[in-house]
């Protein structure tokens, strides 16, 4: 067999897959996932949909046009709507009887893939609940960029997305998470990822093994491996970091706990707190069940 002809040597110019003109596609919504830091980050499939959707709805439509405008593909008077958590109750049935009248809608999110921490879901329900046909066009990810570098067992993770920014609402959010079987991943902004991790050391254990990801596939992306004590004291002596964060924080750490040491930690934590307070904060830092923990805080509590 020629060389030229062997599997793996194919013609370049017989694997191109030129994009198909407007109005080509099947009615229905096409979620399509966009870069999250570097433009050549999209796939072959995206840009064919984004080329030829009749209607492009995009949560920012600035980085759409940019986007579009990067790979050569020309709107020719298709309608670009912005659907995004503000205008979402308005555009949405703009949307529905786009599709209703068998048009092709191509959803874009901001970066990354829609569903994801973005607006996409009430749009996609409805769709399906209307019985128009939703096909998923994968690709970018932060969430699965972060998992795949973080160092973190990926075979069970949770996605978490944001945590409440008031400090009580984040310390429940967290106690409810913190006996969960798998890696947790967490979306956070710059401004409060201190705060966050300080809450994260404090509620799930300063030992626990963790990564805080950033600026994924951009020029200055970055990993930091370590321990939630470890990063919370970096990021509390230095400034706050720059660009969009993902943390990602390993399973509970699976150890004995001895009654010699549970009883030091709830001594601890009694002194500054009420029972309830004090074994809900020591079951989660040290992966405990809560009944053994709050039961052993009322006999200390009583003087066994």
């Amino acid at each position: 067999m020629d060389d030229d002809k062997k599997p793996g040597h194919e013609d370049p110019a017989a694997l191109e897959v030129p994009h198909e003109p407007a109005g080509s596609l099947a009615p229905g919504l096409y979620l399509v996932a966009t870069p999250i830091g570097n433009a050549r980050d999209i796939t072959l499939r995206a840009l064919d949909v984004l080329a030829s959707a009749d209607i492009l709805a995009a949560e920012d439509t600035r980085n759409t046009r940019k986007l579009l405008e990067i790979h050569g593909i020309r709107r020719d008077g298709r309608s670009l709507w912005p659907y995004h958590d503000h205008n979402g109750p308005q555009q949405r049935p703009r949307l529905l009887a786009a599709l209703a009248e068998g048009r092709s809608v191509a959803l874009v999110s901001d970066a990354g893939t829609p569903m994801v921490a973005d607006p996409g879901f009430p749009l996609a329900r409805e769709a399906i609940e209307a019985g128009h046909e939703v096909t998923a066009l994968p690709g970018a990810s932060a969430l699965l960029a972060a998992l795949a570098i973080s160092g973190q067992p990926t075979d069970r993770f949770l996605f978490a997305g944001f945590l409440p920014p008031k400090a009580a609402a984040r310390r429940r959010a967290l106690e409810d998470l913190a006996q969960v079987p798998a890696t947790l991943v967490f979306y956070e902004a710059p401004r409060r990822v201190a705060e966050s991790l300080a809450a994260m050391a404090e509620t799930l254990g300063p030992d626990r093994p963790a990564a805080l990801c950033r600026e994924l596939t951009k020029r200055f992306e970055e990993a930091r491996r370590g321990t939630l004590g470890s990063l919370a004291a970096d990021l509390a002596e230095g400034p706050d970091p720059r660009g969009e964060i993902v943390v990602v924080i390993g399973p509970p750490l699976a150890r004995e706990i001895g009654d010699d040491e549970l009883d030091t930690r709830l001594r601890v934590a009694l002194a500054e707190g009420t029972v309830k307070d004090a074994a809900t904060a020591v079951a989660a830092a040290l992966g405990l069940p809560r009944r053994r923990v709050y039961a052993r805080a009322l006999a200390l509590e009583a003087g066994a």
